[in-house]
């Protein structure tokens, strides 16, 4: 794989939160099915996928909020090659008619606590026909899709999908020595895209500071560390609220992607850094998220922004001060010595302060690696390097937390 096959798979636009809008993907590809006016939807998704509908804003939809709203609408939208930006299709016909099957209570939503990545299964029936769409592994990735039983399409993993994407793999195939060569060796074109989308996420932060109180902007302009945690809790803010603007995602969330992106980008102009530097360190902040994110899985019980984004900030601001990989590492275990265990309790308005916290985590994390201090291998989780604080992380994430997680599920379910 090339960098331009990754920004390709990973570097993708969402509009709103990334698991509504795949659970609306699900149920316009399902209603492709049918040939009236759904009647009956039955979703099935896998916990954390629950987790991350439950709370957040819709596009579009009046601030409608939660994995009902998205099921419902998705059933009346048509464009299936609009993907993760299909909500900018509502109109008030649709929400009537969502409206209309959420009130009759047609709207089904199960939980499959034996799913432990990403898992959608949309079943919509009108009565006569039934239509069916399956999503595993990542948004966009059908394994299936089923007419009155019968498969029309059916991928060649079958129902097992891969659970990630292979340019996320490929992220975390690579040694820090080799991401750095990657970033240093950019081409044109990936330099475009790159910048391009940074530039998007730039946008809905700057638009999401006029959604806060002055109090909360003044607090912001002390100086460049807090400013750009502003803008990132600003766009988070923004985009958890529902608001019209195209996001960058990095690693499945448009999130992770305002977090690794925008104090880059900012830095640009505020400490005169050369626009092909911030474009490296861009990258480079990409391809660690990316890496960290599939230590932690997809979706994770711990706060992918403060984990996965916070941790790829923290290697691109290190490079931006021309550090190389020991201070890479360094970086990396103040990272995971410090936000580890931030929980994810689902996408939501206040995913804005958590990603404020892991913007702020980054550049202390930057500075005392800058100064060759990293936290040691002798204290609790930390790894003698940064690649081995990763795996532990991932261990934290995927086994010491499971039952952390259910017990946020149960909370959540009590709530509907």
């Amino acid at each position: 794989m090339d960098i331009l096959e990754y920004i390709e798979q990973e570097w993708i636009p969402t509009l709103g939160c990334t698991e509504p809008a795949s659970i609306a993907y699900a149920g316009i590809t399902a209603s492709k099915q049918i040939s009236d006016q759904a009647s009956n939807v039955t979703l099935t998704v896998d916990p954390k996928m629950y987790k991350n509908c439950h709370a957040v804003g819709i596009p579009h939809s009046g601030h409608k909020v939660g994995i009902k709203w998205a099921a419902a609408i998705g059933c009346f939208l048509r464009n299936t090659e609009s993907k993760l930006e299909c909500f900018r299709e509502i109109d008030e016909e649709v929400l009537e008619k969502a409206s209309e099957l959420i009130n009759a209570d047609k709207i089904k939503i199960k939980i499959d606590r034996t799913k432990d990545n990403l898992f959608i299964d949309l079943e919509v029936t009108d009565g006569k026909d039934t239509g069916r769409c399956i999503i595993q592994g990542t948004h966009t990735n059908i394994t299936r899709i089923s007419k009155n039983g019968q498969a029309v399409f059916e991928s060649k993993a079958g129902l097992e999908a891969q659970t990630e994407t292979s340019a996320r793999r490929w992220a975390a195939s690579l040694s820090a020595p080799e991401i750095l060569e990657v970033a240093r060796d950019l081409n044109q074109e990936a330099r475009s895209k790159v910048r391009n989308g940074s530039e998007l996420n730039l946008k809905i932060a700057v638009h999401g500071l006029a959604l806060f109180p002055e109090s909360f902007v003044k607090m912001t302009e002390a100086d460049i560390m807090t400013r750009a945690a502003g803008l990132v809790c600003a766009g988070v803010y923004a985009r958890m609220w529902g608001e019209d603007f195209t996001v960058m995602s990095v690693a499945g969330s448009g999130n992770k992607g305002i977090v690794c992106s925008v104090p880059l980008t900012v830095l640009e102009e505020e400490r005169n850094v050369g626009a092909k530097k911030v474009e490296e360190a861009l990258v480079l902040s990409m391809l660690f998220t990316s890496k960290t994110t599939e230590e932690l899985g997809t979706l994770s019980a711990v706060c992918g922004c403060a984990n996965a984004a916070g941790i790829g900030l923290a290697c691109g601001l290190v490079y931006l001060q021309d550090g190389g990989d020991r201070e890479i590492s360094f970086a990396i275990n103040n990272m995971v010595g410090n936000v580890t265990g931030m929980i994810c309790d689902g996408a939501k308005i206040g995913c804005a302060l958590k990603t404020m916290t892991s913007v702020d985590a980054a550049f202390r994390a930057c500075a005392l690696a800058m100064s060759g201090i990293g936290i040691p291998f002798s204290d609790g989780i930390v790894g003698h390097t940064g690649s081995e604080s990763l795996a532990n992380l991932g261990k934290i994430a995927k086994d010491g937390m499971t039952h952390t997680d259910d017990v946020i599920l149960r909370i959540m379910e009590e709530k509907l």
